[in-house]
């Protein structure tokens, strides 16, 4: 066996006790237990020492973790949506896309809303996330009112129709399916802008 072959299965193995340790917290995150250095090293089927080898610290491995995740779970392309003419169909057509990935990934989500409280260094992590909603926001606000008191109601409406906290209750509490809330939402953002028109603030 030769020295080049020697190293490159040492790499190969090296990658795939990453690649474990990554899915076990991963699985532990998602199922809403907590993922504990021994928790994880347990379901990944090695020492602690080889986790803090590979991750040495919180931010290394939470950061792995969502690479990992969002490159399995993809959020909606912006891009897809932004050259429908039609305001409200846009809105309408995101968020359905919204939504659904919101119910494919709820569980995951719904931990790491639980998760972010306790943790600065996972909400940290996670701010190229939120980046991307508020990007998705500005995306769905073309063609609706943006200056005033009807943009700020506007822009508070399409932010609180994307989030997943609205998408659950909605959902959840309320009852309603997706096409539902969905629809729901696009008539709360049309009602923001007229409300604002009718109350005195001209819309543009």
């Amino acid at each position: 066996m030769t020295r080049k072959y020697r190293m490159k299965r040492r790499a190969e193995r090296q990658e795939e006790t990453r690649r474990r340790i990554i899915e076990a917290t991963v699985e532990l995150h998602q199922a809403g237990g907590e993922a504990t250095i021994s928790a994880i090293a347990k379901l990944a089927g090695v020492q602690r020492p080889t986790v803090y080898r590979h991750f040495p610290d919180e931010r290394s491995l939470l950061t792995a973790c969502t690479g990992h995740y969002l490159a399995l779970n993809p959020p909606p392309d912006p891009l897809t949506w932004r050259d429908i003419a039609d305001k409200e169909e846009r809105l309408r057509v995101a968020l359905t896309a919204v939504y659904a990935y919101h119910r494919r990934t709820e569980k995951m989500f719904a931990s790491a809303a639980v998760a972010m409280e306790r943790s600065a260094t996972l909400r940290e992590v996670l701010a190229p996330y939120f980046a991307y909603w508020e990007a998705v926001r500005e995306t769905l606000r073309a063609g609706w009112p943006r200056e005033g008191e009807a943009g700020r109601r506007v822009r508070a409406a399409i932010g609180h129709a994307l989030g997943f906290e609205t998408w659950r209750s909605l959902t959840g509490a309320q009852g309603l399916d997706d096409t539902e809330a969905v629809a729901l939402m696009v008539e709360l953002v049309a009602a923001a802008a007229t409300t604002a028109r009718t109350s005195g603030q001209p819309a543009e």
